[in-house]
């Protein structure tokens, strides 16, 4: 019955035009554009909690990482460890800038929250275009990319932006210089923290995908492990302050998902070679 189903789906495939394919793209993204909007609006209208809570938190010293900090800290008797002031103000210097970063952080909240939902339009319309074969292997492929999506961006929200902050907020050249942060300024470093670390996470994905096409091979990526290793620091020198500690914390686990893909590739490539052993034993 489901093998039905997929000729029925192919067939359809191979009948569609190219203008039927752009049209079908087009609803597919309309879809995806009003999803966004609609998880937007609702983060524009709570503003007290997106922006006072979500958006600001990491500024405040109630937040929930600091607080954890300063348990850890209190449990294992190494006082720098707790973070327990902040010694910056946040100020808007320019006449639209407290509104532009109302609408550009409801949007980028929009995006996170409707980011699922995004990715299963998108492959919804990719997968149709794969062969049965490739359409069961990369079953699951909406829910472990949304996971992998929301993990980065909590390690990016709750971790690295927390860090960060701290680091750039008690770094003065001379006492008599103040950190007076502007919300522009302090808005797009949560942003692209929050979500450069959730593009990073995707790297499982990616080397799943290029595996499984035959791009690439665990042979491979261990060969070119210690480039890796140059290019994620640079990568994450890129991404975040200019501190060592804010680039280390987010090159662990960028370096852990490496040796998990390793892993998947020689999974993936194991599964393969025992399907060819079937195949010619029949």
């Amino acid at each position: 019955m489901a093998l039905d189903q997929y000729r029925e789906e192919d067939e359809e495939e191979e009948g569609m035009s190219f203008l039927d394919h752009l049209e079908q793209l087009r609803w597919h993204l309309l879809r995806s554009v009003a999803a966004v909007l609609v998880f937007t609006i609702a983060a524009f209208l709570a503003k007290s909690i997106v922006f006072g809570k979500v958006i600001l938190g990491p500024s405040k010293i109630d937040f929930v990482t600091y607080r954890l900090l300063c348990k850890v800290s209190d449990y294992l008797g190494i006082p720098a460890l707790c973070i327990d002031t902040l010694p910056f103000t946040i100020q808007s210097r320019q006449m639209t800038g407290q509104f532009s970063m109302h609408i550009t952080s409801s949007l980028v909240v929009g995006l996170v929250v409707a980011f699922p939902y995004l990715f299963w339009e998108i492959w919804r319309f990719i997968s149709p275009g794969l062969y049965s074969k490739e359409r069961n292997a990369a079953r699951g492929a909406v829910f472990f990319v949304s996971l992998l999506f929301f993990m980065g961006a909590a390690f990016g929200y709750f971790i690295l932006s927390p860090l960060s902050i701290n680091f750039l907020a008690n770094y003065q050249l001379d006492p008599s210089i103040l950190n007076e942060f502007d919300i522009t300024s302090y808005v797009t470093t949560v942003v692209m923290l929050v979500l450069a670390s959730a593009l990073m996470f995707q790297l499982p994905v990616v080397i799943y995908f290029l595996s499984m096409s035959g791009l690439v091979s665990a042979a491979t990526l261990r060969s070119y492990r210690r480039h890796s290793v140059v290019v994620i620091l640079v990568v994450s020198a890129i991404i975040t302050p200019p501190d060592v500690i804010s680039q280390i914390i987010i090159a662990m686990p960028i370096m852990v998902l490496y040796e998990t893909g390793i892993m998947i590739a020689k999974r993936l490539e194991k599964k393969r070679a025992e399907q060819e052993l079937k195949e010619n034993q029949q």
